[in-house]
């Protein structure tokens, strides 16, 4: 493959899986600056790659492993300086109901601080189970087994009854 057909390619796969990349960086990213550099640090990244992808996994699989390690690195990286938050927006949610109750809108920012809690790892783990992810396609990404995959949700569901509970009480 020539540069030129390289380049258009690489342009396709940025283009067909920007959500991806938006999902991820407003997921770990407080404020619109922090959220472009960490774009162009995975579209850094992805181009540096491009051309070891092999076709083993599904394209969008692999734009997702690049995406979220290189989002923990950043966050490792900056994370003394504040410049990446853990903070998970709420839109990312994509709990659009403007008009949602008051209880409602309590539980959601629970829940965002709950995962904003999480370690790095079962915070990505969170972003794709609440993207409707199979286990096999978490697991694809994170590089773990499946079994892997439905332990730790498990306990992170266990955790989050038992923080629910507890603010219900």
């Amino acid at each position: 493959m020539n540069n030129q057909d390289k380049h258009e390619a690489f342009l396709a796969v940025v283009q067909a899986h920007k959500g991806i990349l938006y999902k991820i960086a407003n997921s770990y990213c407080r404020n619109a600056d922090d959220r472009q550099d960490l774009i162009q640090e995975i579209i850094l990244q992805l181009w540096l790659s491009f051309d070891r992808y092999s076709g083993q996994f599904k394209l969008s699989t692999w734009v997702y492993r690049i995406a979220l390690n290189t989002t923990i690195s950043s966050y490792r990286k900056y994370s003394r300086k504040s410049k990446i938050s853990s903070e998970l927006n709420v839109n990312t949610l994509d709990f659009a109901d403007s008009m949602a109750s008051p209880e409602t809108t309590e539980n959601l920012h629970f829940l965002q601080h709950f995962i904003d809690s999480l370690n790095h790892f079962d915070r990505a783990l969170m972003l794709l189970y609440l993207e409707e992810k199979t286990q096999a396609e978490m697991a694809e990404i994170l590089g773990i087994t499946i079994t892997n995959v439905a332990t730790r949700i498990s306990r992170i569901k266990q955790k989050l009854k038992q923080k629910f509970s507890m603010l219900n009480s």
